[in-house]
C-alpha cells in the first residue's frame, strides 16, 4: 500500500497545493490528448516526476497490481467481438492507449502520496475549498489515507489465517465468500472503533492544521501546472 515516506527530496519540500495543481493539470492533459506523441511526452514527464520524488517504480507497480489487472483486461475485452472478425484491433488499441493514460496518472499520484503527509493534504484541501465542503473533503481524504492501509492489513491477516488452516484446499467461491464476509465484519468493527476514538478525542471539524506557504521552489511547479492545464484546451 502506498503511504507517505519521509524524505528530503525537493518534492517533499514543495507546498502540497503546488503538487495538487500539477496532479490536476497532468490528469487534464492526459485525458485530453490521446495521440502517441502526447503519450510519449507525458511518459517522459512521469519518469522525471518519479526520479525527482525518488519513487521506486517496481514497488509502485506492485502496489497498483489489482488496478493493473483491470487496465490490462480492458483492451482485451474491447478488442473481442461476438462475430467476424472476432478481434477488433482498432478498438483494442484505443482502449490500450486509454489504459496507459490512466496508468501514467496513477504513477504521478503515487509521487504525491509518497511525498505528502496526510495532515498537509488535509490542510491544502481545506484552505483551497472554503467552508464545510472543504472541511468534509479534507476529513474524507485524511481518513481514506489512514484507514485503507489498516483494512488492507486486516485482509492479509485473514488470508494468512485461512492459509494456515488449509483454507487453500477449499473452492475458489468458498474462499472468496469467507474472505469477503470476514473482511466486511472487520471493516465494520474498525469503523465503530474509529467513531468511538474520534468521540473520545473530541473530534473537531476545524482543527489546528500545519501552516502552508508557497516559496520560490514552488514557482516552477505552479508554472508547469498552468502549462499542463492550458495544453488540455489546445
Amino acid at each position: 500500500m502506498l503511504t507517505y515516506e519521509p524524505g528530503d527530496t525537493i518534492v517533499h519540500r514543495l507546498d502540497p497545493r503546488s503538487k495538487l495543481a500539477v496532479q490536476i493539470g497532468f490528469a487534464a492533459t492526459a485525458l485530453a490528448h490521446t495521440t502517441p506523441r502526447a503519450l510519449v511526452a507525458l511518459s517522459a514527464l512521469t519518469a522525471v516526476v518519479l526520479v525527482v520524488a525518488r519513487v521506486p517504480l517496481l514497488e509502485t507497480l506492485y502496489a497498483y497490481r489489482f488496478a493493473l489487472v483491470i487496465l490490462a483486461l480492458g483492451p482485451i475485452v474491447a478488442a473481442a467481438t461476438l462475430g467476424s472478425p472476432w478481434i477488433d484491433l482498432d478498438s483494442g488499441l484505443t482502449t490500450a492507449l486509454a489504459s496507459y493514460r490512466v496508468l501514467l496518472i496513477l504513477l504521478v499520484s503515487a509521487a504525491y502520496v509518497r511525498t505528502t503527509p496526510v495532515r498537509h493534504s488535509r490542510a491544502a484541501i481545506q484552505r483551497t475549498i472554503p467552508g464545510k465542503p472543504g472541511q468534509l473533503l479534507g476529513i474524507g481524504v485524511a481518513l481514506v489515507f489512514r484507514f485503507l492501509p489498516v483494512l488492507q492489513s486486516d485482509m492479509r491477516t485473514i488470508r494468512d489465517a485461512m492459509a494456515a488452516r488449509l483454507g487453500t484446499e477449499r473452492g475458489a467461491v468458498d474462499r472468496l465468500t469467507t474472505l469477503g464476509l470476514l473482511g466486511l465484519s472487520r471493516t465494520f468493527d474498525r469503523a465503530d472503533r474509529l467513531s468511538l476514538a474520534l468521540q473520545a478525542r473530541c473530534f473537531s471539524w476545524n482543527p489546528t492544521l500545519p501552516p502552508l506557504s508557497f516559496s520560490r521552489r514552488d514557482a516552477p511547479v505552479l508554472s508547469l501546472s498552468i502549462v499542463l492545464v492550458l495544453t488540455a484546451f489546445l
